[in-house]
């Protein structure tokens, strides 16, 4: 399953097996058109709160490594380079915390 972000909308069920929490919680206009259905309108897909919290960290996480220029860009030509510049984003935002 892919844990991916509000953006998808009403198919971010596509691919999923139904057995997987859902890691978004759903839009309110998508929730508000669901009940005007009534019946029609289908279940409410489920939320997982700990998940949510937990991609919300990861994804923060990402979002400071990128603001060096180095690691956002990606220049380095070979995988253990990369592998090195992100480590150095990585124990600067450690250090700077």
């Amino acid at each position: 399953m892919v844990a991916a972000g509000r953006g998808q909308g009403k198919d971010r069920r596509d691919g999923c097996e139904p057995t997987h929490p859902h890691t978004i919680p759903e839009k309110t206009d998508s929730q508000a058109a669901r009940l005007r259905k009534g019946a029609r309108g289908g279940r409410a897909p489920g939320f997982d709160e700990d998940r949510y919290k937990k991609r919300n960290a990861v994804e923060r996480a990402i979002n400071r490594l990128e603001q060096s220029r180095a690691v956002a860009t990606r220049y380095d030509k070979r995988g253990y380079v990369f592998l090195g510049t992100a480590t150095a984003a990585a124990v600067a935002i450690w250090l700077r915390t």
